[in-house]
């Protein structure tokens, strides 16, 4: 079975960055779409950021400019470059596949808490 874990968040002052990483164990994950999502307090899930297995990219407008997703096939790891992080990113931060209808089990998130 698939198990997503996220790691690398923390508490960073506005202006920071941190550098998240997600490993999908046990997958096929070069042949996946994937993608960064978050949680904010009272807030539903929502997309942050994809990459194709082809390696084409794409961000919610929040985030475009500031943030990149990567990913190391050979790692089985996906990764999300934060820069310029503002309150507004305050979250907890998941990875899976791209599409619903094809999502592994979620992992347990990584927080993000950005405040001065």
């Amino acid at each position: 079975q698939v198990r997503l874990v996220e790691s690398g968040g923390g508490l960073v002052q506005p202006g920071g960055s941190l550098r998240l990483s997600c490993v999908v164990a046990g997958s096929r994950f070069m042949f996946y779409d994937m993608a960064w999502y978050r949680q904010a307090p009272g807030k539903q899930r929502e997309w942050v950021a994809r990459i194709t297995n082809t390696e084409t990219t794409a961000y919610a407008n929040s985030v475009r400019g500031r943030f990149t997703i990567s990913r190391a096939n050979a790692e089985n790891t996906l990764y999300l470059q934060m820069n310029s992080l503002n309150p507004d990113d305050t979250a907890v931060y998941f990875c899976n596949r791209l599409s619903s209808a094809d999502y592994f089990p979620w992992g347990q998130g990584t927080q993000v808490t950005v405040s001065s």
